[in-house]
Parts: structure tokens; sequence; C-alpha cells
């Protein structure tokens, strides 16, 4: 007898651009698991600020890997993989369909194509790159980096100190170029067997549209509670490394409740934020995730519609 084959969807798309109302739908037609792969969804301190699914919506279906990290812990790509494929195992073994949905691109790629097995660096070589990198400046590093690995510093900006300081610790740590590390990734869903179908959609409505709703959505925000739970956060002193201290929204709130802003000027600022982010989210996915078939429309039935008609094409079957 034949093994069924077990079937995946993966959701990406900016924010604001729907991914939650389409993952909900699908999941209560197909008798699905939405499992997160938002960064700062993970997070338990930022329910309203991240745009979390409401507690109504999260009893219309089961939800996974929400909440679930104190706003002192820092995730990583390689960790919440880890634990999105526990999930997803668990939803076959429930006889669920997975359906995985969020903006994290980089969380997204490490799920299915695995995670590149660096080795750990030694402090004293970060030490040392850090303390260049304040001397010197990142293009000064870049231009060092463009040496050792041509390959990674030419998909780098020049100012990104951060992942400039990562390619060039790697590369002076191990002796072998970032490059080549990436090109060796491990433990990936693709091509694992008994896994399709996959449906990958990826959702790309009209930026003119997505930019209005986020503004209309950081309102929301703002009603249901978005500055005292900024206050909350504040309150806890947390160090500033913090994934959750760098949330849109975090210092334009923080800003307007210390009265180094306005309440409208805290809020035009955050929702401009909000807009700059969905614009990075939307290219970057675009450029990564440009094999996925996109739903462009974004009229809810009309979104819901050709959702549906995408995922059945891909051999996904639905009730």
């Amino acid at each position: 007898m034949t093994t069924p084959l077990k079937p995946l969807v993966l959701i990406a798309g900016p924010t604001a651009s729907g991914k939650s109302a389409l993952a909900l739908h699908l999941a209560e037609r197909s008798d699905g698991v939405i499992i997160n792969a938002d960064a700062l969804q993970l997070y338990a301190d930022l329910r309203v600020l991240s745009a979390r699914p409401s507690p109504e919506e999260e009893a219309r279906a089961p939800h996974r890997l929400y909440g679930v990290l104190d706003g002192n812990d820092i995730s990583s790509a390689a960790w919440w993989a880890e634990a999105a494929r526990r999930e997803i195992e668990a939803a076959w073994a429930a006889a669920r369909l997975p359906i995985v949905i969020g903006g994290t691109g980089l969380y997204l790629r490490t799920l299915m194509d695995g995670i590149v097995a660096v080795p750990d660096i030694p402090e004293a070589v970060r030490a040392d790159v850090r303390t260049r990198m304040a001397a010197l400046g990142p293009e000064a590093l870049h231009a060092e980096l463009a040496r050792l690995d041509p390959a990674c510093s030419a998909r780098l900006m020049p100012r990104d100190r951060q992942r400039i300081s990562r390619a060039l610790e790697v590369v002076l740590a191990t002796g072998r170029p970032l490059s080549d590390w990436q090109a060796e990734p491990q433990g990936g869903l693709a091509g694992k067997p008994g896994l399709g179908p996959v449906g990958r959609i990826i959702l790309l409505p009209a930026r003119d549209w997505l930019y209005a709703r986020c503004d209309r959505r950081f309102a929301q925000m703002i009603e249901a509670g978005a500055a005292d739970e900024v206050a909350a956060l504040i309150a806890r002193n947390l160090p500033a490394d913090r994934p959750v201290m760098k949330a849109v929204g975090v210092r334009e709130l923080a800003a307007w409740q210390a009265g180094q802003l306005s309440k409208d000027a805290a809020i035009d600022a955050a929702a401009r934020e909000t807009r700059r982010y969905a614009k990075r989210q939307y290219t970057w996915l675009r450029n990564q995730f440009g094999d996925w078939a996109a739903v462009t429309l974004h009229d809810n039935d009309d979104q819901i519609r050709e959702f549906i008609i995408k995922l059945q094409s891909m051999g996904l079957t639905l009730k």
C-alpha cells in the first residue's frame, strides 16, 4: 500500500497583506493547524502591536508558536525551524493540514532549505570585528569582505553593519567564505521523503492598498491598547538589543509616553515606519520567493477565491 503524501501550505506576505484571514479560512475548510512564522508574533509581550490573532480567532482553529517566548528571549531561524518542524509533524500525526504563515522570509527559507551549519565563532574574533567596525565603519569592512568573500560581499549593501560583521567573522574564524557554508544547508523539509503536495503562496497586493491598510491597522492597534502594551514592555527595562524592543511602533509610542512626541506625531511616525517595513518585506519576499504562486487581489472574496484555486492547482484537496 502506498503511503499518502504529507501536505503542507506556506503563506508568506508583507505585514497587513491579509495572511491571517486567509490562513484561518483555509484552516476551517481543511481541518488545519496554523503555525506562526512571524518573528515578533513569537513574543507574549506584543499581542496587539505584532497583530497576533485575537483569542476569538485562535478559538476557531488551532494556532501554534504564537506568544511562546518571553520578551527577554532571543529567537533564531534555527530555533524556530526546529520548533516549526515539530508542530508540522504533530499536525500530520493528527491527520491535520499544517499551514505555516508569516512575513519572516528567513524563517520560511530555513524551514524548507535547511540551516547553514557554521561552527561557533570564537569571542576573540567577534570582538575584533566589532572593534574594527566601530573604528573604521562598515564601508571599510565591506571592502575587506570583498577580498575574502566576493560572492557574499556582492549581495550586501556597504552599510549593512550586521550582515557584513557576520560574514567577516565566519571567513576569519573558519577560513571558508560564508557563501561556501550557505551552499551546504542541512535539515530542510524540501526533498523530505513523503512530503507533498506543498502549496507555496505569497500575497502581493497593490502597494497603495497595502500602505493604506497599514495605516488603518495601526489606528486599530492604538484603539486596542497598543500604547499600554508598550508601557508595560518599557517598564521591564529589557536590554535594547532584544527583538521586542526593536518592533515597529515601540520606539514611537514610548517617545509619546515619555513626553518627547505628541500622540498624533507618535502615531504618524509609527504608521510611517510600518509602511516602510511593509515595503522592505514586499521587496525581499518578492525577490526571494519569486517562484511561489502570487495572490495579487485584495478584495476579500476574490482573494479567497484566487487563493483556493492556486492551492488546488498545486494538488491540495480542500473541503
